[in-house]
């Protein structure tokens, strides 16, 4: 049983899309973002609802949407996020272009198109039933940061709310997303003493050396059967080869199913602070960002059905997938609230050139998300 969208084209989709993908909005491309921002607020201010810009500091502008502002209760969060991972001069190098198939362009699939399809399904969603729904759109500017600067905010918003859909992008074949790993990112600062490598080495004190020790003792605390993996991405130190190193720096990347097993990772790489290899050298740990993992909960099972359902009212056939990389569903299903993601059409190639968006699953998944949000307002 499908049915028709009173107020959709692709052809004025994509004219809509477009101006969302050509202008730079990395994190911290403040100026970009207010860009985006602007043109998501009029879109919901014509629809007649209620916009607060809320700031998010450095990262500028979020946007907080509702159409019944005066509820306490929300009964359905929306969330996406306005950033994307390129420098300015990406949307002049290479605008958005499509074919017959693929829309491309900087956040085309993540997540400029998934924003847009929120717009559409309430566009086209009847008064009746959206007056039996209290919702609550979330746009932030720094997601893929880890959104450092709207964490507070968002979890401030979603603690009212019964249940959490994020429009990020289906993957490539089509699959939402029910499960996402959780993240850490460590920077290690290593200070220790220079001295002549060659009239007085053993005056110095080898910040390498120390970072060196620690590489192995992080690349140990991996865990691959439970998923918990460390990587050490970014390692860098020293003035001259002549010289024994006063100072190096280690990014690390750290991936996990079990929040508890992190816990227990995080407390070790802080306790190797406490007795360092080289002696002498000193060790800070600098936690930069965090998102717990999503796991699915009977509550997230109950709304995963309900998505079954509304896809096979439409002839969708629903797939999820447990993925790698962590969203702001993170956030909000460590909270206890049933989320899921993946809601936005298919897309593929995030954070590279070859970023795409798959055309054909852009009405189905308006569709889609009309479909749910009917059947939690019944």
């Amino acid at each position: 049983m499908t049915f028709a969208l009173q107020d959709f084209s692709l052809e004025n989709y994509l004219q809509e899309l477009r101006p969302l993908i050509d202008v730079d909005c990395g994190t911290y491309t403040k100026d970009g973002i207010e860009v985006v921002a602007t043109q998501m607020q009029q879109k919901y201010l014509d629809m007649g609802w209620y916009v607060k810009r809320i700031d998010c500091g450095i990262a500028g502008t979020g946007l907080e949407v509702r159409n019944k502002p005066e509820s306490s209760d929300i009964d359905v969060m929306l969330i996406g996020h306005m950033d994307t991972v390129f420098p300015e001069g990406t949307a002049a190098a290479r605008p958005m272009t499509f074919d017959e198939n693929r829309a491309y362009g900087p956040g085309v699939s993540d997540m400029k198109s998934g924003l847009l399809n929120v717009v559409h399904a309430l566009r086209n969603m009847d008064k009746e039933t959206l007056d039996k729904l209290s919702i609550c759109i979330c746009m932030n500017p720094d997601e893929e940061i880890g959104s450092l600067h709207s964490e507070s905010w968002l979890k401030s918003v979603a603690v009212n709310a019964k249940n959490v859909l994020v429009a990020e992008a289906a993957r490539a074949d089509g699959s939402l997303v029910k499960a996402r790993k959780g993240m850490a990112r460590y920077r290690l600062t290593f200070a220790g003493k220079a001295a002549h490598a060659g009239n007085e080495p053993q005056n110095g004190r080898s910040a390498i050396t120390e970072m060196a020790n620690w590489v192995l003792a992080i690349n140990n605390l991996t865990n691959f059967e439970s998923g918990t993996t460390l990587n050490v991405g970014i390692a860098k130190g020293g003035a001259g080869a002549n010289i024994v190193p006063d100072s190096a720096e280690a990014v690390v990347d750290v991936r996990f199913w079990d929040n508890d097993e992190y816990a227990e990772a995080d407390a070790n790489i802080r306790a190797l602070t406490e007795t360092p290899f080289v002696e002498g050298v000193t060790i800070t740990v600098e936690r930069e960002a965090h998102k717990p993992s999503m796991v699915p909960t009977e509550k997230t099972e109950a709304l995963m059905a309900l998505v079954e359902e509304s896809g096979k009212e439409l002839g969708i056939d629903i797939k999820w997938q447990e993925v790698g990389g962590g969203s702001d569903a993170n956030l909000t299903a460590v909270m206890g609230i049933p989320t899921l993601d993946g809601l936005g059409p298919a897309g593929a190639g995030f954070h590279s050139a070859d970023e795409y968006l798959e055309l054909d699953t852009i009405e189905p998944r308006i569709k889609l998300l009309i479909k749910v949000l009917t059947k939690i307002a019944g």
